[in-house]
């Protein structure tokens, strides 16, 4: 069973839930996602010796928003997931999390290294070039537009159709949209999408080699995941020094939505950290 709490941090309110006994392991969901999406609901984490925490980021799922429309910088998440670990106790974990979420455990890695005990990165976004961070920009903000304007419709259409197979894109637009119906704050969530990718986790990715915990970096194939590119997936691997790289086998969904395979990997970072 899990156990609901909420943390008030800096003006918000965030949502989340406990379960399982043993070595901690703290999940980041990404943008537009909530606790649900890192995992994927898999609960082999908690079946197999470890304590899960997951919680909504702020303006997502049921936390509640910043207090001002750009309150959404690395610092302020990294505050958030600090805030988080304080709450329950933890002194060191396991941090696993997605795209934002992984971002965001990068940044609490750089800036307190003694919280940390070993990190799952799953497809990271940021490249840490200033003009090709810039160029994405716009489409961040047409989302969060036709999200404030149109709600779940106004930022369907505004995604646009993915490409792949009919059948895959009708798959990922169907998640797509099941995410985006989890929020109680929509309006905040479209601030959120417009501040966000204006945040820097951290300067160039050779920052990274100052990570010396057990890591993992989950990347997907450009052909299911393009918005999470594969060449940048595996510079964050070379990147972070000892990094374990897994990356999707031809044919098969991708590694990064296959919750039980997800928590297999976190386990092993566990076990390899030593946490207890």
């Amino acid at each position: 069973m899990s156990e609901p709490f909420s943390v008030e941090h800096q003006g918000v309110v965030l949502s989340g839930e406990e379960a399982g006994a043993g070595a901690p392991v703290l999940l980041l969901h990404g943008l537009t996602a909530t606790r649900r999406y890192v995992v994927m609901g898999s609960r082999l984490l908690e079946r197999t010796g470890h304590r899960v925490v997951a919680y909504d980021a702020r303006a997502h799922g049921r936390s509640s928003p910043a207090p001002a429309p750009h309150e959404y910088s690395y610092d302020l998440l990294a505050g958030d997931a600090l805030a988080v670990l304080d709450s329950r106790g933890i002194e060191r974990a396991v941090l696993a999390g997605a795209s934002m979420g992984a971002h965001t455990l990068l940044r609490v890695a750089l800036s307190c290294p003694e919280r940390v005990a070993g990190i799952v990165v799953i497809t990271p976004a940021y490249s840490g070039e200033q003009a090709l961070e810039q160029a994405r920009l716009e489409r961040w903000d047409r989302l969060a537009a036709g999200l404030r304007t149109g709600g779940v419709a106004g930022f369907m259409e505004a995604y646009g159709r993915p490409g792949g197979s009919p059948a895959f894109a009708r798959t990922v637009l169907t998640v797509t949209r099941q995410r985006l119906e989890q929020h109680e704050h929509p309006d905040a969530l479209a601030d959120a999408l417009s501040a966000v990718p204006r945040s820097q986790p951290f300067g160039s990715l050779a920052e990274l080699g100052a990570i010396t915990v057990p890591a993992a970096v989950v990347v997907s194939s450009d052909t299911a995941d393009p918005e999470h590119p594969e060449e940048l997936g595996r510079a964050y691997a070379a990147a972070i020094r000892g990094a374990r790289l897994v990356t999707d086998e031809p044919g098969r969904s991708p590694v990064a939505w296959q919750g039980s395979q997800l928590s297999q990997i976190i386990a092993s970072v566990v076990e390899a950290s030593g946490l207890r």
